[in-house]
């Protein structure tokens, strides 16, 4: 079994009712795989949503992810997230302020073992010992 953390593109292509996204995620829950969705993605689609009023998805994803969102960033997540952050701009690869949620979805993937679903490799390729896997490529 893997546990897979799901990217915020991964959510927003569920919500937009996407067949290849929606049909990759029931294949892996059928073959006893499950997902979590890091508090950091989270807070990213809900703002998204709520700074859009799209309360209608917003009420979708909440219905639909509630049971997976996870409620815990320990001090080793952002621990390691420093690192991360550290490690990319010394290395001349830093993401950007911008970026700095994905800094931390890396590190909290790393941290707890989680493979990250997503579809933005340019940004996780940079990062030393995270797995993840492109769903759209």
């Amino acid at each position: 079994m893997t546990i897979y953390a799901l990217d915020a593109d991964i959510i927003s292509y569920i919500l937009k009712d996407d067949k290849k996204i929606i049909q990759r995620y029931i294949f892996e829950l059928q073959n006893g795989n499950e997902f979590i969705i890091p508090p950091i993605v989270m807070y990213e689609i809900r703002r998204g949503l709520l700074a859009e009023k799209m309360l209608k998805r917003l009420k979708v994803f909440e219905e639909s992810f509630q049971d997976i969102v996870a409620d815990d960033f320990s001090a080793q997540v952002w621990y390691k997230a420093a690192e991360i952050y550290a490690d990319l701009k010394l290395r001349g690869k830093a993401l950007g302020g911008r970026w700095d949620g994905d800094v931390l979805i890396a590190a909290y993937c790393i941290v707890n073992g989680y493979t990250l679903i997503t579809n933005n490799g340019d940004h996780f390729k940079r990062v030393n010992d995270l797995q993840f896997i492109l769903w759209r490529d």
